[in-house]
């Protein structure tokens, strides 16, 4: 029987946030009786006719609708696109309006993390546009206190709405230690919930 997971769901264009969620799997694991579930979305294309293959050419296969349903917690992660949610990470949550309507996510944590190119590129506004469509879906938002020594010490990415990251101009820049930090954090802190909000009474 398969353990209770956190669905690490993301979509990433230049590999930064793919490996954000790669640190929050790492916190994920720090906690006995969860497991980390890693799962994308295909691009959004403005051509009518263009169609993505079933299976990614690498990296983490694309999210159904039962991964989505059956996890335990959620942790969203996006690049910013002009202060908000990248429009793949957006139509995939436009289409979970059954899980809306039947409740599947209510009472479930969940966080939001996202990679930007400029310092000040709308990563807290990409992070609260993020935050919007869970909060409809009667999720507990679970963000980073700051008993995390990481968010004051940080001089790159880093916030208490989530984990973020600075990848430069060229995209390129590494993960730096307190945003890898950060981000396992936060994994290890909504395995934790999950597990809490999910315990029988007899064993809270």
């Amino acid at each position: 029987m398969s353990l209770p997971y956190v669905l690490i769901l993301y979509y990433s264009h230049s590999g930064a946030v793919a490996s954000m969620a790669q640190q929050i799997a790492r916190g994920v694991a720090q906690v006995a009786g969860m497991e980390a579930r890693l799962r994308t979305v295909p691009a959004v294309s403005p051509v009518s006719e263009a169609t993505a293959p079933k299976v990614p050419a690498a990296g983490a296969v694309y999210c159904t609708e039962a991964d989505f349903a059956e996890c335990s917690a959620l942790a969203l992660g996006s690049p910013t696109r002009f202060g908000n949610m990248a429009a793949a990470m957006k139509y995939f949550l436009d289409g979970t309006g059954a899980q809306w309507l039947s409740g599947t996510m209510i009472n479930k944590p969940a966080g939001v993390f996202t990679s930007t190119s400029s310092l000040h590129g709308g990563q807290e506004s990409t992070l609260l546009s993020m935050m919007l469509p869970l909060l409809h879906h009667g999720m507990v938002f679970c963000g980073l206190p700051y008993s995390e020594a990481g968010l004051t010490q940080t001089s790159t990415g880093g916030t208490p709405y989530g984990p973020s990251h600075h990848a430069g101009g060229n995209s390129n820049q590494p993960l730096s230690d307190h945003e890898k930090q950060l981000c396992q954090a936060l994994g290890k802190r909504l395995a934790m919930l999950a597990l809490l909000l999910h315990a029988k009474p007899a064993d809270r």
